[in-house]
């Protein structure tokens, strides 16, 4: 062995002998736990071949229902995204900044719906003197859209505040009109008025509602309208689209889950499920979280706004929050709801849009017209019946894309040939 050998081999073993040395001494005296914190990944290797020491990431005591719960993941440095134990990596977030329930949980305290809208309305009804109409307004400024949203049976005007919230994001201008059906949330009814829950009942009502906004606001005419609407609001607004009693305002309509076929399929188990929810509710939150717990609404933040406007509070006993509308005694006009929606739908005047929960939805008519380029479709699979809620920032900028698509102010006309000879040039 050359000189240069042994030197080299003295070398190595003397290496490996001190590594073992403190190796020993990290046993006898170990060092003290990381202090709770963030918990990044190391950026590259510790200096003996080994990866640098990474704590133990934490238990979270509190955990959530899986369609709700934040997840508690840490970013490193180096982009790596680490799933805390007991939570899903992709789990949509709740709550607000701030909120929490009992123990650190999720927070089932209403919140106010001057949150979402500028103010509200009670508007009499010119037609029904029995009626004073009730919506959720927030006014459009610089010649901006205005979006006319309808809730489903045995909703309110307030399940679209969050998606409210989203559109103005994406659109400052954009004004937001959500009123409450005659029968649901505050609108005011004589006892005979809140049965009639007919279609052409409920059309009237809506196009009604734009134009009593339109004169208590003072507007000078109507802005640009994008009519939206969920469920049984989807066949309003697509009645008042096709009727054309709104005139040119109208640029388009949106219709949210709902779709003629599946609709009458669905109401003949409709009386199955109304008989497995809870007759009441002992307090305001366990109704907000009988509608999480249950996937009714899989955003706590939208069930904490939109929930009590579906309760009010009637008696004692031990549930006196009791439902606001009682959906069984509007069984005799589902079929006259949605009979026939599929072809006004596909006939009626202007853009068309049409968001679902799944492609299964479908009927033949539609999925025709859809491939004939008839409407805009988009799907969300990973949402509820309740799309605006379930995901209101994807709802948003569907619709915000949808009107733009549509606006008429955007649009470039070339100059008429009368006008170019007027002025003297060669056509």
């Amino acid at each position: 062995m050359s000189d240069l050998q042994k030197r080299w081999a003295k070398a190595k073993i003397n290496a490996m002998a001190e590594f073992n040395e403190v190796d020993e001494e990290e046993e006898n005296h170990p060092a003290p736990a990381p202090s709770p914190g963030p918990t990044t990944l190391p950026g590259g290797f510790a200096g003996h071949g080994t990866f640098a020491f990474m704590p133990e990431l934490p238990e979270n005591p509190h955990h959530d229902d899986d369609s709700s719960s934040a997840s508690s993941s840490s970013v490193s440095s180096t982009g790596t995204v680490i799933p805390s134990p007991g939570r899903a990596l992709f789990a949509r977030p709740q709550g607000v900044p701030g909120g929490s329930g009992p123990g650190g949980g999720r927070s089932l305290d209403p919140i106010p719906w001057t949150t979402y809208f500028e103010r509200d309305l009670f508007l009499p009804s010119a037609a029904d003197p029995g009626v004073t109409h009730h919506a959720y307004l927030t006014s459009p400024v610089d010649n901006g859209p205005l979006f006319v949203m309808h809730h489903g049976a045995g909703s309110s005007g307030l399940s679209f505040a969050l998606l409210s919230a989203e559109i103005r994001k994406r659109l400052p201008s954009a004004g937001i009109l959500s009123p409450d059906a005659r029968g649901h949330g505050a609108t005011e009814t004589a006892a005979e008025d809140a049965v009639d829950l007919s279609l052409p009942t409920l059309a009237a009502d809506l196009a009604a509602v734009v134009r009593l906004a339109a004169r208590e606001m003072g507007w000078d005419g109507l802005p640009p309208v994008i009519l939206v609407g969920h469920s049984l609001g989807g066949a309003v607004v697509t009645d008042v689209a096709m009727s054309g009693v709104l005139g040119p305002a109208v640029l388009g309509y949106a219709v949210l889950d709902v779709v003629e076929g599946s609709a009458m399929d669905a109401l003949q188990s409709m009386q199955t499920y109304l008989s497995t929810r809870p007759v009441g509710f002992a307090t305001l939150r366990d109704g907000i979280d009988w509608h999480v717990r249950s996937r009714t609404v899989r955003s706590s933040v939208s069930a904490r706004t939109s929930v009590p406007g579906l309760l009010v509070e009637r008696g004692g006993g031990p549930r006196p929050w009791r439902w606001r509308t009682d959906l069984e005694a509007t069984q005799p006009f589902w079929e006259g709801w949605f009979v026939g929606l599929s072809k006004k739908f596909l006939g009626a005047k202007g853009g068309k849009l049409l968001l679902l929960a799944g492609t299964d939805r479908l009927d033949t008519e539609l999925t025709i017209g859809q491939m004939q380029g008839k409407y805009a479709l988009q799907v969300f699979p990973e949402a509820g019946h309740f799309i605006h809620e379930d995901l209101p920032e994807k709802t948003a900028i569907a619709l915000v894309d949808f009107y733009r698509r549509n606006d008429r102010s955007a649009l470039v006309l070339p100059p008429k040939v009368s006008e170019l000879l007027a002025q003297g040039k060669k056509v």
